[in-house]
């Protein structure tokens, strides 16, 4: 499934709501959320939360019969993170410090129905060190789980990081196959695109 967005792209805005960078304005909220179809009672680990407004609105969707599990390596991002879900009454967040970039993260195996992975897999400088945050969501999925991954168009921007960081759609997809997923949809969001994909096979397993 591919979706475009020609008109949705919200102006660029650099910082979330609290701590941290966040790519959460520079589309259209809403239409990442029609993608991700969250139903309530889901348990969902956000990889690399940062400043966490994908992580509130997560948690609001699956509402209080689930869990949204936000994991970032900054402390004072965490912590910020952990009293604005506090102030908004979302009990089901769960937030850890954690570097993404060395699994394993203190995540159950088996226990996700969601992964997201937003606008992060460009700070893994290598194919090897990229592969370790697949491998990772693939052990914390359930069987039927989803991975969701955005990445910034591998285009020249005044803002993001630089090109030569930038990763293609069908950079992500190769790396993502190597490690047991298969692809199941695209949508353009106008300065990024987003990836969706489920378990395919074993980690590690022969093709």
């Amino acid at each position: 499934m591919t979706q475009t967005v020609k008109n949705g792209q919200c102006k660029h805005h650099s910082k979330g709501r609290g701590q941290g960078p966040s790519s959460y304005w520079m589309q259209e909220p809403g239409l990442v959320f029609d993608v991700l179809d969250i139903d309530p009672g889901r348990h969902i680990l956000d990889m690399g939360c940062g400043a966490g407004d994908y992580t509130l609105e997560a948690a609001r969707r699956t509402g209080p019969l689930g869990q949204v599990t936000a994991v970032d390596q900054w402390p004072p991002t965490v912590d910020a993170l952990r009293m604005a879900a506090k102030a908004a009454g979302l009990s089901q967040i769960q937030c850890l410090t954690a570097d993404i970039t060395k699994p394993p993260l203190p995540v159950r195996q088996n226990s996700m129905d969601l992964c997201m992975a937003f606008t992060v897999l460009h700070i893994f400088g290598t194919e090897n060190s990229r592969k370790s945050l697949f491998l990772e969501a693939a052990r914390v999925l359930k069987p039927k789980g989803r991975l969701a991954m955005m990445e910034c168009k591998k285009e020249e921007m005044p803002f993001g990081p630089p090109i030569h960081m930038r990763l293609s759609p069908k950079e992500v997809e190769a790396v993502a196959v190597g490690c047991g997923f298969r692809k199941t949809g695209y949508t353009d969001l106008g300065f990024n695109y987003l990836v969706m994909f489920s378990l395919s096979r074993t980690p590690g397993a022969p093709h």
